[in-house]
């Protein structure tokens, strides 16, 4: 039997209804395939600030680093500045592990109706350098109150930085349509993103099946919003990947059902798994929230330990609850979260692991993080 320790933060508002709503399908997988996941819950985030004045404890990260997996849920309250929820526990984490991939899939799935008129199916993985670009710590405020305050904020790109953003990339487009896009804004920032480009194009060289294409992030965000399914595998860096994965999966339905993983794609510490919604405290406790982000982010983190056919099981799973019309109202759906949950854990049952459903079809399901 194949043990996992898995490390669990359930964070704020509506985390602490997705995340063990995920865990119960996480559990039923693991018992189906013979996997010994083994939880442990932390109770940190805004609720811990408010008591101790800071995210996590101060060996928080020493904490986890005794785990194969950080499970997420969600980080943000009205109560706690962003910069201090943010910065006091997601960020260190992905910083200190080095999980320099944001890896989030933008997936049409039947039963999450798209605002887009034309029904060409969707299915991109956005590679989103996730250590350094425009969320450096490098930085400051001067003349604090005074009519010529000023703030400077740096932009970091290093070769080593965008070269390893640009081999994941380039490697999972091969293993797909081998069409690797670009991010870039090199008309108009005069030294960060021409550096991008050119260390992106010197990198992509080394994979003669993958066609480059460099796009205008403004371009490419029409792009995303017009033609959507001409796309494969797009690589970003920090900011400009965190803002198309939104617009993603913002056009194939609802934001609410995107997952992402937070890679060290050597294994060489824990990688970080969560769905990209936030905490959304309006309907927290109301049991509407959506816990397939959650879900298919636990998928993805079953991808990444080794257990592709399991990651298989729970994604054809939830995708054919999707398809029935059982989802969340967010998606047009009569269901609660225990609701979706329950039917989730009754397809789990019905659905072969290495195919199709037994009665109906179930679309290929998205490609996950490949495993370390």
């Amino acid at each position: 039997m194949s043990i996992h320790r898995i490390a669990v933060i359930a964070g704020d508002g509506i985390g602490k209804e997705v995340v063990p709503a995920a865990i119960e399908t996480l559990e039923r997988i693991a018992e189906l395939h013979s996997l010994d996941l083994q939880f442990t819950h932390f109770d940190w985030g805004s609720d811990y600030y408010l008591r101790h004045g800071r995210m996590m404890p101060e060996d928080g990260l020493k904490q986890l680093a005794a785990h194969e997996a950080i499970f997420l849920g969600a980080v943000g309250s009205p109560e706690v500045p962003d910069a201090e929820s943010l910065w006091g526990l997601l960020i260190p984490i992905r910083r200190e592990f080095q999980q320099y991939i944001n890896l989030r899939p933008v997936k049409t799935l039947d039963g999450v109706k798209s605002p887009l008129a034309d029904k060409e199916p969707i299915d991109i993985l956005i590679v989103r350098e996730n250590n350094e670009g425009e969320y450096s710590e490098v930085g400051g405020r001067a003349y604090r109150g005074l009519p010529h305050e000023t703030a400077v904020q740096e932009t970091i790109f290093t070769r080593l930085g965008v070269s390893r953003a640009a081999h994941y990339a380039a490697s999972l487009a091969s293993s797909r349509k081998g069409h690797l896009t670009s991010a870039t804004k090199s008309n108009g920032i005069i030294h960060t993103m021409p550096f991008w480009d050119e260390v992106v194009e010197e990198t992509i060289s080394l994979y003669p099946d993958v066609t480059l294409t460099s796009e205008l992030v403004d371009a490419l965000a029409a792009h995303l919003v017009l033609k959507p399914w001409t796309f494969d595998v797009i690589v970003a860096s920090n900011l400009l990947g965190d803002i198309l994965s939104d617009l993603g999966s913002s056009v194939t339905g609802s934001i609410g059902v995107a997952p992402s993983a937070n890679l060290n794609p050597e294994g060489d510490f824990p990688s970080l798994f969560e769905p990209v919604h936030g905490s959304a405290p309006d309907i927290a406790g109301k049991g509407l929230a959506n816990p397939v982000g959650q879900i298919w982010s636990g998928a993805m983190m079953l991808q990444h330990l080794g257990h592709p056919q399991a990651a298989e099981h729970l994604q054809l799973a939830f995708e054919s609850v999707l398809r029935e019309g059982l989802g969340t109202r967010d998606v047009g759906g009569p269901s609660s979260t225990s609701e979706f949950t329950a039917a989730v854990l009754a397809a789990i049952d019905v659905v072969d692991a290495v195919g199709p459903l037994h009665a109906g079809t179930a679309g290929k399901p998205a490609a996950a993080a490949p495993s370390s």
